[in-house]
């Protein structure tokens, strides 16, 4: 008995189906989702990656079917049938693509909101003003250093006059010698925010770390404790503010588990809001280039019960009182080449007088 081609294209259409959303939910790429904004882009991920297999394997089932099925024969010399075209065919192929786009579009930007990268009020915080309307197009991509001048208030400055209120972040930061430059979302030259999710719009968060990115470490400080750590630990459940800034060059912030991404630039403060959701030890990493020893530019990050948490304080702040007089974070801007790199030479079992030769 013949199965009609529609019910093998029904068919068909069912394991692409399964199988997309089989591999989009059990592909295995991403690390474990530490945060809950993580479970929100993997969410967005997902979805890509099942939208993304279907097509794979419809487009490459197609053209397998199609270079065997029609096939040059033995014998046969004919020319093939002069097919001009389909409308109704590159309509749809057309439509479905341009029907996905837009899905995956609202479904990104409702991902983006939730995370609370959107800011509906950011724009009138820093308005453009007439002269960055009549700056020509090469202008518009704004440097650090060209901000357009205004009259609102310095959000940069305000938020760096805060952080440094705290005198261990203070001691760290070199915002004294580093002018805080005003916001300009009309120019694109705005500091990078991601902050709290709709529901917790306006509220404080639960937990606030200072960090400051210098070439090459990650320094962190605690202002409700005055804790300073090269180490970031934060307890699972409280929901986690970062005012960071950077000392020299950009950096920036990106712990994989937690599937956020920020810079650190000089001059602004970035800020970044998450939640905490599963115990583990992390690694920060800095994914902007940022000397010749950003790959070493790494520190942990522990996620951990609010009782560990608390108890992790408490042994910070005696071991600060007994070293009192002891630097807690070294400058690695103070060390040598050779002072720096020991650590990672002697795990590498590269010799000392190697890496001398090396810089000379």
């Amino acid at each position: 008995m013949k199965i009609p081609s529609s019910i093998w294209t029904l068919l068909i259409g069912i394991v692409l189906t399964l199988v997309s959303f089989w591999y989009g939910q059990n592909h295995g790429l991403l690390p474990a989702a530490a945060t809950d904004e993580a479970v929100l882009v993997d969410g967005l991920f997902n979805t890509m990656m099942i939208v993304s297999t279907g097509i794979f394997l419809l487009v490459e089932g197609i053209l397998i079917y199609s270079a065997f099925k029609y096939r040059r024969r033995a014998g046969d010399n004919e020319d093939g049938p002069p097919v001009e075209g389909n409308i109704p065919l590159e309509i749809l192929w057309t439509a479905i693509p341009a029907i996905i786009v837009f899905g995956i579009s609202v479904y990104s930007f409702d991902v983006y909101n939730e995370i609370g990268g959107f800011d509906p009020h950011a724009i009138h915080e820093a308005p453009m003003n007439q002269e960055s309307m009549k700056m020509p197009g090469a202008a518009l991509a704004a440097t650090l250093s060209d901000t357009p001048g205004s009259s609102e208030p310095n959000l940069n400055q305000e938020k760096s006059d805060e952080a440094m209120q705290d005198p261990a972040t203070a001691k760290v930061r070199n915002a004294d010698q580093i002018p805080q430059l005003r916001n300009a979302p009309g120019v694109g030259s705005v500091a990078p925010t991601i902050g709290g999710s709709p529901d917790r719009a306006g509220k404080p968060a639960e937990l606030q770390v200072n960090i400051t990115g210098l070439q090459y470490a990650w320094i962190f400080t605690y202002p409700e404790t005055g804790i300073t750590t090269g180490e970031m630990h934060v307890p699972i459940g409280r929901e986690v503010k970062i005012n960071m800034t950077a000392n020299d060059v950009i950096h920036a912030f990106w712990v994989p588990e937690f599937r956020l991404k920020q810079d650190a630039i000089p001059g602004r403060q970035s800020e970044i809001r998450f939640t905490p959701k599963k115990a583990g030890d992390y690694v920060l990493i800095c994914a902007e280039l940022c000397g010749p020893y950003h790959g070493a530019m790494r520190a942990p990050v522990v996620v951990e019960t609010e009782e560990a948490f608390d108890k992790w304080q408490q042994e910070q702040l005696v071991a600060s009182k007994e070293t009192l007089n002891q630097a807690i974070a070294v400058n690695p801007a103070d060390l040598s080449p050779n002072e720096f790199l020991a650590h990672y030479t002697k795990e590498m079992g590269i010799q000392p007088e190697i890496l001398h030769q090396v810089h000379h």
